[in-house]
């Protein structure tokens, strides 16, 4: 719900609790042009005594701060203000004060919060979300804590990050409910439990089956108890859920009238929880170069790299090696020589279309086409980034450039969409033209194949994807499978442009230069898609999502990703995968290991890799079980 001009101005109310940061990302009935929008929630108590939740965008908040002594009477008193309108508005500022969101807390029914704590969704109405808001700071639920003081809420029983408002009036009843559909804390529940794990330890088939045929609906309250204990119900839930996740996991059953046989699935050891490390600092990027410059330990370098990405203050260096810009092994003065013949090469190419008059063009649709293409996908390229926002932008003008020129350096490839993407991030930490191009080309050369025109190296990729989540999570695989997903396209974009729309720009350079490092194996990026799949998992199959809910799913990731757990969990599930005993050299070549087969690795036509095993030094990387390492 929002306001409208038509709202009364002469308002007064109080702020209980704000929190800043906060993009609106989507609102039922308002214009696109309000998406995107950075802004304040906020938690208000009206003069009336009711409370609502306020979004407030920030150009209205900064003519607030700015017209404080013309326009507003303002009451500081400790964590709240109180804000009295005069009767001097501007329809300028009428037009902004329409922009505010509001949602009465008397018509909220359901919220949700995404598992890492940045994205905050809102309803009044059942099934639909109206209004879906993204933490940039990623602390969603500080606001869902003060937003517990003023509501009754329950974890709804499918997604425990949703909750569900209930009122007053129908606790008791949901609470009597769910309590006599339990039926089973007639006894001790501490006794419940502690019967159920002990028989599911004797007769694990039979004991899970009987606890579901008690247990047929559990409604998790969000506030715990004041000793901090979680809700029985929980336990025994979470009982049952690993109990069946075991069966399901482990044995195959097959019945008779006479006999039962159980065999044993191939299953995978236990994932390693592997903690990211520190970046590559300047101390010891200086301390890898002999006296001239030269980097004297370059698996040393990818390794530290590997394990933490770079410093920002050094990463414009450093990634013109990683991109092959700058051989490891130049001096100083080796790699100014070098940079002057790239500066001049590189200006000898953007003369050539250039100088291209516009009668050539007119005659030239090949080219007259790219170029066009290449404006459009400029003009739409991280607008929203100060860097490249606004009219007019220079930096625009020179990711044109790049890219114009790249098409006179690669005829036979061009220009293909996704590319100024790719350019984006690099024109944004480098700044310069020359560097830019060069780097560009590097990283062009690792994902060349991605722009195929007959998206051949596309569709390898989702098939060496296909093979690796079957391997890795085949509950998952055969679930999209049944679902006319297991073509994996809904992760094309991923893979297209390297996850570049997932991430917030300094997640995306951190991602890319571990990526650059080659370790641990080969396609690691297909891991890192393995990784996010992995940990949506129970969301995908308990919601049974079929192929739009998942693409729309998938998408709705997109800046909420935590890069370092990601990175984590796909390091996890590599060891994982190269530890299993029923390791098939189909895995093998999709890896980079060489296959036990020697055959198949000449009638697989696999993705150019190395033929060994790159290894971790255990002196570097120490593995830890699972217990500590964190879900994404």
């Amino acid at each position: 719900m929002s306001t409208s001009s038509g709202d009364e101005l002469h308002d007064q109310y109080k702020d209980l609790f704000t929190q800043d940061g906060v993009l609106l990302k989507t609102s039922v009935g308002r214009p696109v042009s309000d998406f995107n929008s950075i802004g304040m929630l906020c938690i208000v108590q009206n003069a009336d005594g009711t409370k609502c939740i306020e979004w407030r965008p920030n150009d209205l908040i900064t003519i607030d701060s700015d017209t404080q002594d013309q326009e507003w009477a303002v009451v500081n008193t400790v964590g709240r203000r109180q804000r009295t309108l005069s009767g001097n508005i501007t329809s300028d500022y009428a037009n902004l004060r329409a922009r505010i969101i509001k949602i009465p807390l008397d018509d909220l029914k359901t919220f949700r919060i995404t598992r890492n704590n940045q994205q905050m969704q809102f309803s009044t109405k059942p099934g639909v979300w109206q209004n879906t808001f993204y933490f940039q700071h990623g602390n969603a639920e500080i606001f869902v804590a003060y937003l517990k003081n003023h509501l009754k809420t329950a974890k709804t029983r499918h997604d425990r990050n949703t909750y569900m408002v209930v009122e007053p009036n129908d606790e008791s009843q949901v609470l009597n409910k769910s309590f006599a559909e339990l039926d089973i804390f007639t006894e001790n529940t501490t006794d419940v439990v502690w019967n159920l794990v002990s028989n599911f330890k004797q007769r694990p088939y039979e004991t899970t089956l009987e606890a579901f045929s008690k247990l047929t609906d559990i409604v998790y309250y969000g506030n715990e108890d004041v000793n901090g204990k979680r809700d029985v119900s929980e336990e025994v839930a979470d009982l049952l859920t690993k109990s069946m996740s075991a069966l399901e996991d482990t044995t195959s059953v097959t019945r008779s009238d006479e006999y039962e046989v159980i065999s044993v699935k191939p299953t995978l050891p236990p994932r390693p929880c592997i903690p990211r490390g520190s970046p590559l600092s300047t101390e010891k990027w200086d301390a890898l170069q002999d006296a001239d410059g030269r980097i004297v330990e370059v698996e040393g370098v990818k390794q530290l790299i590997f394990r933490g990405g770079v410093a920002h203050s050094i990463r414009s260096t450093v990634w013109k090696y990683l991109l092959d810009y700058f051989p490891w092994k130049m001096t100083h003065a080796e790699l100014k020589t070098l940079q002057k013949r790239k500066t001049e090469e590189y200006f000898s190419m953007k003369l050539q279309w250039r100088s291209v008059t516009e009668g050539q063009e007119n005659r030239f649709s090949e080219y007259r086409d790219r170029k066009s293409l290449v404006e459009k996908d400029v003009n739409r390229t991280d607008r929203t980034h100060p860097f490249f926002a606004g009219d007019n932008n220079p930096h625009l003008a020179v990711l044109q450039d790049i890219l114009m020129t790249y098409v006179m350096y690669n005829f036979d490839l061009g220009y293909v969409q996704g590319m100024s993407d790719i350019l984006a991030p690099l024109l944004l930490l480098l700044g310069n033209e020359v560097d830019s191009f060069w780097c560009f080309v590097g990283f062009m050369e690792k994902i060349a194949s991605n722009f195929d025109m007959d998206q051949a190296g596309m569709k390898h990729q989702l098939l060496q994807l296909q093979q690796l989540l079957m391997f890795a999570s085949p509950e998952l695989a055969q679930h999209l499978s049944q679902k006319d997903s297991g073509n994996m396209y809904f992760c094309f974009r991923w893979l297209l442009v390297w996850f570049k729309r997932e991430f917030s720009h300094i997640d995306i350079m951190r991602l890319w230069e571990v990526l650059w490092t080659g370790l641990p194996c080969a396609n690691f990026h297909l891991l890192i898609c393995v990784a996010i799949l992995d940990a949506e998992k129970e969301v995908i199959i308990s919601r049974d999502y079929g192929f739009t809910e998942i693409l729309k799913h998938v998408n709705d990731l997109s800046m909420t990703l935590d890069v370092d757990r990601v990175l984590s969990s796909a390091e996890g599930i590599y060891h994982q995968i190269v530890s299993a005993p029923h390791l098939t050299d189909q895995i093998r070549i999709v890896l980079g290991i060489e296959p036990l087969n020697l055959s198949m690795s000449t009638n697989s036509d696999p993705e150019p890799s190395t033929s060994t095993l790159p290894s971790t030094k255990p002196s570097q990387v120490e593995l830890k079980e699972g217990n500590g390492c964190s879900r994404i």
